[in-house]
């Protein structure tokens, strides 16, 4: 079943969309028996997903198999709409927009009231491309209590800052002179690195984390710096690299596939009661 609910974000000071991939019984699920499963009480391992730049929350189910892959493993999948955030709280304006506290905080509390998802963090996991892999990689970083596995597809934290001219440049057509801007943004200043190792140190609860790119990514460079300081710090990183693709859906698709089948430790199906 896929829903795009509309709600008025108390973080975000406005209106915003979140579409919402529910797992619904099939001719599959018949022939398997795991249709009798969906009863009263019955709750779904959950993947927040997150969109890259220049994007939205349809952007996964417009050009990937989200929606097949979330019903064949019976996994909730959450994503919101970032606009251009890097979800990054956003103090200019008339309104303080607040995507990280949105993404956060009051994404899951709504979606969790809306939604049979498990709160359990063995069924609680993150994704994201590009710039929504900078989000996936906070939520990461600070989430280790609530998140099991963060999957992070051609990106990782940046300097967000230092990101936004590159990333700007690109949109308009020049990548090549740009790229090392952006592989610069990775750095073990940059803040979350600095809580990473931080966390790390002090032994607080580490999610694992999966690391995927193409091998003719503009953003290599940076997904390599971001594996080696995870690995360094003590992350479990498991970073697979794949030939013959760059920054496209294509990957991106490829990706989720195995995200679901191989990646996430998933029940591949529902939660009794």
């Amino acid at each position: 079943m896929l829903a795009r609910i509309n709600f008025l974000s108390e973080a975000l000071s406005m209106q915003t969309n979140v579409t919402v991939c529910l797992p619904s019984a099939s001719f599959a699920d018949k022939m398997t028996g795991k249709n009798e499963s969906y009863v009263p009480g019955t709750r779904f391992q959950t993947l927040y997903l997150l969109h890259g730049g220049f994007g939205d929350d349809s952007d996964y189910v417009n050009f990937t198999n989200v929606t097949r892959y979330a019903d064949e493993h019976k996994v909730a999948v959450i994503m919101p709409n970032g606009y251009n955030s890097f979800y990054e709280n956003q103090e200019t304006g008339a309104l303080p927009a607040k995507f990280w506290d949105f993404v956060s905080d009051e994404l899951p509390r709504v979606c969790q009231t809306m939604f049979p998802l498990s709160t359990e963090r063995d069924d609680t996991f993150v994704a994201g491309l590009s710039m929504g892999a900078h989000g996936a990689m906070k939520l990461a970083v600070h989430g280790g209590d609530r998140f099991h596995t963060a999957v992070l597809m051609s990106g990782a934290g940046m300097d967000t800052q230092a990101a936004r001219e590159p990333a700007t440049a690109i949109a308009e057509g020049g990548i090549d002179e740009q790229a090392q801007g952006l592989a610069n943004s990775v750095r073990p200043d940059v803040a979350m690195y600095r809580e990473a190792k931080q966390f790390a140190e002090e032994g607080k609860r580490l999610t694992d984390i999966v690391m995927t790119c193409g091998s003719d990514d503009f953003l290599l460079p940076a997904v390599h710096t971001a594996r080696d300081l995870l690995t360094e710090y003590g992350y479990s990183v498991t970073y697979e690299e794949v030939p013959g693709f760059g920054h496209e859906w294509d990957f991106w698709d490829l990706s989720l596939r195995r995200a679901f089948e191989e990646w996430l430790p998933l029940r591949h199906d529902v939660i009794l009661p």
